[in-house]
């Protein structure tokens, strides 16, 4: 399973010294929510075993580490990622925690293509910035695909 690492390895949830502040993008329903979160060092949700906020992190934070770029509407995920190897692999199976994790974000990007896409292109804005992108292997976003 490739997200149990997550909360040993936490690199997506800390900024490196001299960059400059990392600002999590919300959607309108999350800045209602949340205000802001905004990553200076660490995020202020990371606790010992991973995010407080569980279930209700923001979609950019579950989302990663995958990018989705709405324009083109392809996905791409940050290189630096330790678990992006196994989860790239674990695509080619359908049951698999990774297909079930691309899934559940296919399902809100659509949903957010309808109701905030002006969120879509300011996440991917931000990740095409912040992080080293590279296309994920898989057929675009709504080409048939069975995942």
């Amino acid at each position: 399973m490739p997200f149990d690492h997550c909360a040993e390895c936490r690199r997506c949830c800390y900024v490196e010294q001299d960059y400059p502040p990392l600002e999590i993008s919300l959607t309108r329903n999350e800045k209602k929510k949340f205000g802001g979160i905004c990553i200076e060092t660490h995020c202020p949700n990371l606790g010992p075993t991973g995010c407080t906020l569980g279930d209700d992190k923001p979609f950019s934070c579950t989302l990663y580490p995958l990018a989705y770029d709405p324009e083109v509407r392809n996905f791409y995920y940050d290189i630096e990622c330790p678990l992006m190897p196994e989860y790239i692999k674990q695509l080619k199976k359908e049951d698999s925690e990774a297909a079930r994790h691309l899934a559940a974000c296919k399902k809100e990007i659509a949903r957010l293509e309808k109701s905030d896409g002006r969120f879509l292109a300011g996440n991917f804005a931000i990740d095409a910035d912040y992080f080293d992108l590279k296309k994920l292997p898989i057929p675009r976003f709504g080409e048939g695909t069975k995942q």
